[in-house]
């Protein structure tokens, strides 16, 4: 399963590759990176059909913010689920994440037990 994690702090990715380095190696995950909306937009539209399956965004990003990207994945690619990550776990950003169709909302710092729940469910659902 192909992941995409959309942040615009570059350390996110090193987190993210040895959280899940075993699944990695293991062939069962490919995580791929982008640092602004923008660029992960481009990213889905190079490829008919995009191969990711799933998409972790920061919602705070310089430009494109995370829940613009939700809107437009929503849009432009319904069967992508989104999940977003907050530096602010509060109670008005969860909301709007959810309101604006996420499927899940993580708080910083990343609790990556309860990620790789979230991907194995999806993982062990098929990827729907």
């Amino acid at each position: 399963m192909k992941i995409l994690v959309v942040d615009d702090e570059k350390d996110v990715e090193m987190l993210f590759r040895q959280k899940f380095r075993k699944e990695i190696r293991a062939g069962k995950l490919e995580l791929v990176f982008a640092f602004s909306g923008q660029d992960a937009l481009e990213m889905l539209r190079s490829k008919k059909p995009p191969k990711v399956m799933y998409i972790f965004s920061d919602i705070n990003m310089p430009g494109m913010s995370g829940i613009e990207l939700l809107e437009k994945v929503q849009s432009e690619f319904p069967k992508i689920k989104v999940s977003m990550i907050s530096a602010y776990g509060d109670s008005a950003n969860y909301q709007r994440a959810m309101e604006s169709g996420a499927k899940g909302f993580f708080a910083k710092p990343i609790d990556f037990k309860s990620i790789k729940q979230e991907i194995d469910l999806m993982l062990n659902s098929g990827g729907s």
